[in-house]
């Protein structure tokens, strides 16, 4: 088989490809040229192994329902084995359209309307919809950025609030999305053990995995300790790691067969079976043939983040960059400028021609931050900062 290149500095043209970070600007109240850093898929070809799978199917010419057989778990085993030292089991396995997705069918599963379902804002908005949609109650423990310029763990506040009586479910995120927490084995350990304490059902939203930056590790909740496989539900996917979101696939991990029985109750009453063709075969030759690939991205992206940090540092030293641990999300703090969160839209949209996630939608902990995807070209992000620069220092010089 002939080695693959990898080309990330290459853009390639999104739109007119019905591409939501392109093509729907107007729709979404965005100027028709606004330059997309928001939403969380990357801007790069994904693995020529997984096209060449995915091309072999699509000769075969008949798309109808579809079960994955024992190679797309042992494919997804080998991943979970291998890169996260987790070994799982063929009948945890259950198969959706998406981590959000499986959100919503916890939510609906394990809590009753009025019920409260623990966050930790700012954190990824969906969290919010899912629980609110379905008529529970948000519960935030917020997480609070230090002197050390990371976020941390109110425990004393985590712990009063997994008490709650109404309190029956928790959904983590971790790594987390927007901070770029990885958390520590110390920090799982003692939510696991407050969450065991008081009969709360973790829900761990790991998508963002294998995107863990320098020597920190990704450690999966459940493979701390025994108990913690009892109450836990683990939601992956290939969709972040192999810019796979539009194929629609994760894989839902349940080791307790009673919660797995009322997930999947939940799944039945959506309407929901097979997933589609064409992801199951993407995911099973990414966990396959992905290997070389996902370590030339993960290399480009880190090399983005080093670039983004040292440009901030140097030519916008009013905002602070919260340094990742993990995730392609860079959280950005703006509130130096001294600006409202309307005046801060209307520079980043309307001066500086950015589509960035606001903080104020991750909750109220993400007033004044921003949020940048910066899995692209980066030449890309080279323009991108150019503009917010340029952005900024018109506006401090028209305020004085």
């Amino acid at each position: 088989m002939q080695e693959e290149k990898y080309d990330f500095d290459t853009l390639v043209e999104r739109r007119n490809t019905n591409c939501l970070k392109y093509d729907f600007v107007l729709r979404r109240g965005r100027p028709k040229d606004v330059l997309p850093l928001w939403v969380a898929d990357m801007d790069f070809k994904t693995s020529e192994k997984i096209l060449n799978a995915i091309h072999k199917r699509t000769e075969h010419g008949i798309f109808g329902y579809t079960e994955s057989s024992r190679s797309y778990f042992d494919a997804v085993a080998s991943w979970m084995g291998r890169r996260h030292g987790w070994k799982i089991k063929e009948d945890w396995l259950v198969k959706t359209p998406g981590v959000v997705f499986a959100l919503a069918m916890a939510v609906k599963a394990y809590t009753k309307e009025g019920d409260g379902v623990l966050i930790q804002q700012p954190v990824y908005y969906p969290f919010m919809e899912v629980i609110e949609d379905n008529g529970r109650k948000v519960v935030s423990s917020d997480l609070i950025l230090e002197e050390d310029g990371k976020y941390h763990i109110d425990f004393e506040d985590f712990e009063r609030k997994a008490a709650e009586e109404t309190t029956t479910l928790f959904l983590l995120c971790s790594p987390h999305n927007p901070v770029g927490r990885v958390w520590t084995e110390k920090e799982l350990l003692k939510m696991g053990e407050i969450c065991l304490k008081y009969h709360v059902i973790v829900v761990s939203d790991e998508i963002h995995q294998d995107f863990v930056w320098g020597k920190r590790r990704h450690i999966v909740f459940a493979n701390l300790r025994r108990e913690f496989e009892n109450i836990s539900i683990i939601c992956t996917s290939p969709a972040k790691t192999f810019n796979l979101a539009g194929l629609q696939v994760s894989n839902i991990f349940i080791p307790d067969k009673e919660l797995r029985g009322q997930f999947k109750k939940q799944m039945a009453a959506a309407g929901y079976s097979q997933l589609n063709t064409i992801g199951l075969t993407a995911c099973e030759a990414a966990y396959y043939y992905g290997d070389d690939w996902y370590g030339a991205m993960m290399e480009y992206v880190a090399g983005n983040i080093r670039y983004m940090k040292s440009y901030l540092e140097k030519e916008l030293p009013q905002l602070i960059m919260i340094d990742p641990e993990g995730t392609y999300l860079v959280w950005v703090d703006f509130r130096g400028l001294g600006l409202s969160g309307l005046e801060l839209e209307g520079i980043i949209v309307k001066k500086a021609n950015l589509w960035l996630d606001s903080g104020t939608i991750f909750g109220k902990a993400g007033d004044g931050f921003e949020r940048f995807n910066v899995a692209c070209p980066r030449v890309v992000l080279k323009k991108a900062l150019e503009q917010l620069k340029n952005a900024i220092r018109h506006e401090t010089v028209d305020m004085l």
